[in-house]
């Protein structure tokens, strides 16, 4: 199924924008969310075909909603691809083992995240 509906969860504002403009220059339709809270909320409403989720955030780490994602009936076959500054290969095991399907260390290189998301697809 190719992917075209992303939803991507950070609670930076700048790095919202900066990934949505990425993605919607290169066709896909984006939907926003600040939180793991929101973030569950709108996967579970929207069914996107991918979450592009930040780990550091308040509340709920983007690990516990990437577990949550995984673990709910509604929500676990929509793959997710960790975001994120937590670059230690503790922190991408830790991520793939929460059910994540790739992972992206910021700052984002463009065409290594559309690589990524073009593979899933």
């Amino acid at each position: 199924m190719p992917i075209k509906n992303i939803l991507v969860v950070d609670d930076s504002p700048t790095d919202l924008r900066v990934l949505s403009d990425l993605l919607t220059k290169n066709g896909y339709k984006v939907t926003t969310a600040q939180n793991a809270d929101e973030a569950l909320a709108k996967a579970k409403e929207l069914h996107p075909d991918l979450v592009l989720m930040d780990i550091v955030m308040p509340g709920q780490s983007g690990f516990q909603a990437t577990r949550a994602l995984a673990k709910d009936e509604a929500t676990k076959k929509i793959p997710v691809i960790i975001c994120t500054s937590k670059g230690q290969d503790t922190d991408k095991a830790w991520g793939m083992k929460q059910g994540a399907r790739d992972y992206v260390v910021k700052p984002v290189k463009g065409p290594e995240l559309l690589a990524k998301i073009s593979a899933l697809g």
